[in-house]
């Protein structure tokens, strides 16, 4: 199994239009060969920030594929593509975490 943890970080204020656009892409992720798990996530309400927030503008995808094969298919996608076009003046940066257990 190959785990992803994505760190997205929109430009100031933008994480909304971000987390819709990404939102509205989940049923055709989830749809794809392979992908066990494909979820964003974002600091935990109630709590105070710590060095270990990800902040307003920030949220994580994590994500649980079957193989590598279909992480790349996924990644080359119609939808995913289109994502990418959509929210690609949004974003201030990302970081993509390609993980496997050890």
């Amino acid at each position: 199994m190959i785990h992803v943890v994505a760190v997205i970080t929109a430009k100031p204020g933008q994480r909304a239009a971000v987390l819709e656009a990404f939102q509205a892409n989940v049923p055709a992720v989830l749809a794809e060969q392979g992908c066990i798990e494909y979820q964003a996530v974002i600091d935990a309400k109630g709590l105070p920030p710590s060095k270990g927030s990800i902040g307003d503008d920030t949220f994580m995808v994590i994500e649980k594929w079957a193989s590598l094969a279909d992480l790349q298919a996924h990644g080359a996608s119609a939808h995913m593509l289109a994502y990418g076009a959509k929210t690609k003046e949004l974003l201030a940066g990302r970081m993509i975490h390609v993980l496997e257990a050890a």
